[in-house]
């Protein structure tokens, strides 16, 4: 395949069933499939140490083995969708759906279906099935209100970042404001406070003023974000690292690419950005549009290595580097 360079728009009860891992107190959505469990088999182990290695026809073989001893094998799912086979995915995720022995695993089945359609970028698939797991938390309200409605929150976020990545910025901008009147409903005493929830509406709604290109409306988000972060330093600790995230991202779209490079090498660099694969995925556009194709394709190796889970940045990042790199 001829290697592209060409930017393109970027475009519990339940809860040990229903694992909500690392579930956004901070910007990255939860990363599906990386939860504690029973060690790995040997096939999925055997395709892991494949994909690697760049041996991507070998890995899914593996996992097809997997899939013949275990047809409803979650975490091999999961792999074929990081090695492109999609539609396969989805039919062991539709069994684990029709199959799953109570609601909160019919919802952690139809969250992990909501994913595989981001790494088509389908995002209205991708809501059709983040709405379902919604209504699941909806029935959690009175036995846990205030995780449920934090986590109706968080699926509506995740919901919208899969939405903004893949081009619909109406459906994202519909989706982040829900998100936070759903999350802004968790009753005293609260575990998340509401400037958490104003933090990341502003972060987003500067995201996609950059991405409609209107320069002046993301600035005024950047300063209202800075403003947010500044008047929690409890919430910012965790949040602050975002911050460079948001005015690289900002940059990059509007065309102020030395800043872009420079701040979001900040958010790459911070703790718990190394292995970030957007981070590195928006570095390796930044190089691109400067014309500096090495760096770019250096950046875009790395993001795509680091793209291995079962989330928004990977189903985004996993498929755009492929495509860059010819892979």
């Amino acid at each position: 395949m001829k290697t592209i360079f060409a930017l393109s728009r970027v475009s519990v009860s339940a809860r040990a069933v229903l694992l909500v891992l690392l579930a956004l107190p901070v910007l990255a959505p939860a990363q599906q499939g990386k939860g504690k469990g029973k060690e790995q088999s040997a096939n999925l182990r055997q395709a892991s140490e494949l994909m690697r290695e760049g041996k991507t026809a070998d890995a899914l073989a593996a996992v097809r083995r997997e899939l013949e001893a275990n047809p409803t094998s979650g975490p091999a799912a999961n792999l074929l969708d990081t090695l492109g086979a999609t539609t396969e995915a989805r039919v062991v995720f539709q069994k684990r759906i029709d199959n799953a022995p109570d609601e909160a695993a019919k919802a952690a089945a139809h969250r992990a279906m909501a994913m595989s359609y981001a790494f088509d970028g389908d995002s209205k698939n991708t809501v059709k099935h983040e709405q379902l797991v919604i209504a699941y938390w909806a029935t959690r309200e009175t036995a846990e209100p205030q995780n449920a409605f934090y986590q109706q929150g968080e699926m509506a976020n995740e919901a919208a970042r899969v939405c903004i990545d893949s081009g619909d910025l109406a459906a994202a901008e519909h989706w982040y404001r829900k998100g936070t009147e759903l999350g802004n409903k968790e009753p005293e005493p609260r575990t998340h406070p509401k400037s958490l929830w104003d933090y990341r509406l502003a972060h987003a709604l500067g995201r996609l003023a950059a991405r409609r290109g209107d320069q002046a409306e993301a600035q005024k988000h950047i300063a209202a974000t800075r403003k947010i972060l500044d008047g929690d330093p409890k919430m910012a600790e965790a949040q602050e690292r975002f911050f460079p995230y948001l005015v690289g991202y900002v940059a990059l779209y509007t065309g102020d690419l030395k800043t872009a490079e420079t701040e979001l090498t900040k958010a790459a660099t911070a703790q718990g950005g190394q292995n970030d694969p957007f981070m590195a995925c928006l570095l390796g556009m930044t190089y691109e549009k400067m014309g500096q194709a090495a760096k770019a394709k250096e950046f875009y190796q790395k993001a795509h290595g680091l793209a291995t889970a079962h989330n928004p940045p990977a189903a985004f990042v996993r498929p755009f580097t492929r495509k860059k790199l010819g892979l």
